[in-house]
């Protein structure tokens, strides 16, 4: 072959060459982003219906944690969110989400901050977020401080709430009465209540009793893995397993005659104190964006236990057993929990 020649077959295989390397490192590295990426926290259940700006909604808020958004449906609960070190730099990994519209930026910016100071534990204060928001969206403020609070609300079920109206300053408060506000140990870091509440939603939607393996199926749509470190819940095995069970807010026993063993999962004895089948049934609902009786046949179920609550508030006394005293045991097959 003439050199001329021979350079140019050179050349074009070389480009061919070049080629395939690039679009193989894409093929490798791609799986790897999406493993490293920021896990979702928070599920999407989905009622009887579900409006598309359900979906828009929800992906929104998700993606602002950089995570992928995931629909479950009711149907996937009544057959099924990751890790966390308490004071972990995983948790630096929160990224502002590159956005072209300004209001969206500014909610991101907001959301973050005000994870920021719940984390650090230090006070918020109307002031504060002004200079956040900026002097030019100063009128905006309550609807991005309200978003803001509402896409923080769904994902780690806390309630922006005012605590010195003096000062005009604000704090994020538990839905339960969590040790250290929601941190269940001492220390810096960011509210687990997000996965109480949505473990308590699976076992209130399978009958009020689900399996382990219910649990870490819905739990593994969500990205949340036993044995992988998460940016917010740590170890979530221990997480659920030991610390929620030493806190009474869960109840984890073996299956009744399994071999080799299974277990199960009930509401703890906290819950009945602290929340109750509505309230949670209300949490679903809002990450869901619809409304609590578009689960119609557990809605139901907790109008049941909110008359049933109402009944029994008047005849507690001093001295007598407390309702959520009381233990039954069975399996989740034969089980009525009282909860």
């Amino acid at each position: 072959m003439p050199r001329g020649q021979k350079s140019k077959h050179s050349t074009r295989e070389k480009r061919r060459q070049s080629r395939g390397d690039s679009q193989s490192h894409r093929k490798v590295q791609a799986p790897v982003a999406m493993e490293e990426s920021p896990t979702s926290c928070s599920p999407v259940l989905e009622g009887n219906t579900q409006s598309s700006s359900a979906t828009e909604s929800t992906s929104t808020s998700q993606e602002a944690w950089g995570a992928p958004s995931t629909t479950i449906t009711s149907s996937d609960i009544s057959g099924t969110r990751s890790d966390e070190g308490e004071n972990s730099q995983d948790e630096e990994h929160l990224c502002f989400p590159e956005s072209t519209d300004i209001l969206t930026m500014k909610l991101s910016l907001l959301e973050q901050f005000l994870l920021y100071k719940y984390k650090m534990k230090q006070p918020i204060t109307k002031e504060d977020l002004l200079k956040i928001i900026g002097q030019n969206y100063k009128d905006q403020y309550p609807e991005i401080l309200k978003k803001a609070s509402e896409r923080i609300e769904v994902v780690f079920a806390v309630d922006l709430k005012e605590v010195d109206s003096t000062r005009q300053s604000y704090d994020l408060v538990s839905k339960v009465k969590l040790p250290n506000n929601g941190r269940v140990r001492a220390g810096r870091g960011l509210p687990k209540t997000g996965l109480l509440m949505t473990v308590l939603g699976v076992i209130f939607m399978k009958g009020n009793c689900a399996t382990e393996e219910d649990i870490w199926k819905f739990l593994g749509m969500m990205r949340v893995f036993a044995g992988r470190k998460h940016f917010i819940y740590g170890e979530p095995k221990k997480l659920i397993t030991k610390d929620l069970v030493r806190l009474k807010y869960l109840e984890y026993r073996q299956v009744l005659n399994s071999d080799p063993p299974r277990y199960e999962f009930l509401w703890g004895l906290k819950d009945q104190a602290e929340t109750s089948k509505m309230k949670v049934l209300e949490f679903l609902a809002k990450v869901n964006d619809t409304v609590p009786n578009a689960f119609s046949s557990r809605y139901e179920e907790a109008l049941r236990d909110e008359e049933a609550r109402a009944r029994a508030r008047p005849t507690v006394r001093l001295g007598a057993t407390p309702i959520a005293s009381v233990h039954y045991r069975g399996t989740c097959s034969n089980f009525s929990h009282p909860y």
